[in-house]
């Protein structure tokens, strides 16, 4: 089984490496979300707010748990499916040794943890996600898919 979407729609992607700080996982949503509004996923919408979400707390986890001291994390945001259904949010890091759980091997934290929530609430929010070694290069990409349309 491929992770590759089946159908992109050329024109409607965005990608950028960002600094890996808290500073650059912020600024990779604030500017994901502008994009998002350009696209016509208006601000303040279900699906904005969910793919902004998204690609926030994947953001946090390439500067928490894959920062490598000089190296960037590289977003790359685009529709796929049918008319831009789907949007597909990607975020790579350099580093390998650190790799998050397979999507059917995610465990709730603990009540009493005081992290490892990010990717439950991506779970929760993408219709599905998952991550793979990064093709150009060390490290990997982290990668989910949600809806950029309302459901009926």
């Amino acid at each position: 089984m491929t992770n590759k979407p089946a159908c992109l729609v050329v024109g409607r992607a965005f990608e950028m490496r960002f600094t890996s700080t808290p500073r650059g996982a912020r600024l990779a949503r604030r500017l994901a979300a502008h994009r998002l509004d350009t696209w016509g996923i208006p601000y303040g919408g279900g699906p904005h707010e969910a793919i902004a979400l998204v690609v926030g707390e994947l953001a946090a986890n390439a500067v928490r748990h894959g920062h490598v001291s000089g190296r960037d994390f590289h977003l790359r945001l685009y529709e796929t499916g049918a008319a831009g259904t789907v949007v597909r949010i990607e975020v790579s890091d350099t580093r390998a040794e650190r790799t998050p759980p397979r999507p059917e091997a995610l465990r709730a934290a603990d009540p009493e943890d005081t992290g490892g929530r990010g990717l439950v609430i991506v779970a929760g929010l993408a219709s599905r996600w998952g991550w793979h070694a990064r093709s150009d290069g060390p490290g990997k990409t982290v990668w989910a898919e949600c809806a950029a349309t309302p459901p009926a």
